[in-house]
């Protein structure tokens, strides 16, 4: 099983759907039986499991795929994230499905729950910017085309978050480059920091106070 089917059977959805979709391997042409969908696609092994003896998509795949198809998939997915299954899996999990068909519908919901996600982690280093009591920053900074996550315009210190969004966004990662080099070309030193730093709030204020010179 995939798709809603998948999230029922796992606990992600309170009903099941009346039409119940299965993968088959490419090689095998089954005829359905009335109430199943059949999509013929080979998956990875990372992209299966069993549960209650019955085989279906693993938990990242099964969220995503699920939200794709969802009328409120966006919410679907960020419940599953704050509750169920890692951002990082459901990458991976993206990541091996490109190529497919439904890629374009799994990125058209994983977009902006990164979106989300990354916006929530800039709030937490707002956070920790002001329970350390360093002053002197702000927050989205105009810098020529760009802008900038968080800066100190008198020390030329650019704070950037890194966030999931460059991983299903090659543009966006293009940009970000582009960004740090005409900064640094403009005499300001850059921090970049990402998801896993911000677990270590230390850390976080320990590089900036030190880029400060404080």
């Amino acid at each position: 099983m995939f798709g809603p089917a998948a999230a029922w059977w796992l606990g992600l959805l309170d009903r099941p759907p009346v039409i119940v979709p299965v993968t088959v391997p490419r090689r095998r042409a089954p005829r359905p039986p009335p109430g199943i969908r059949v999509r013929r696609r080979d998956l990875a092994p990372d992209d299966l499991t069993r549960r209650r003896g019955v085989r279906l998509t693993a938990l990242p795949l099964t969220a995503l795929e699920t939200a794709a198809v969802l009328p409120e998939g966006g919410s679907f997915l960020d419940r599953a994230l704050q509750r169920h299954v890692r951002f990082e899996d459901v990458l991976q999990a993206y990541r091996r499905a490109l190529g497919c068909g439904g890629a374009a519908g799994l990125r058209a919901v994983l977009v902006p729950a990164v979106d989300r996600a990354d916006s929530a982690a800039e709030r937490t280093l707002f956070r920790l910017l002001r329970a350390a009591g360093i002053s002197g920053w702000v927050r989205a900074l105009p810098f020529g085309c760009w802008t900038l996550d968080l800066a100190f315009p008198e020390a030329r210190l650019a704070v950037e978050f890194d966030g999931w969004a460059w991983h299903v966004d090659v543009e966006r990662f293009r940009a970000d480059r582009t960004k740090q080099n005409a900064l640094v070309a403009a005499g300001w030193t850059v921090l970049r920091f990402t998801w896993h730093d911000l677990s270590d709030p230390n850390l976080v204020v320990a590089a900036i106070l030190r880029a400060l010179g404080s």
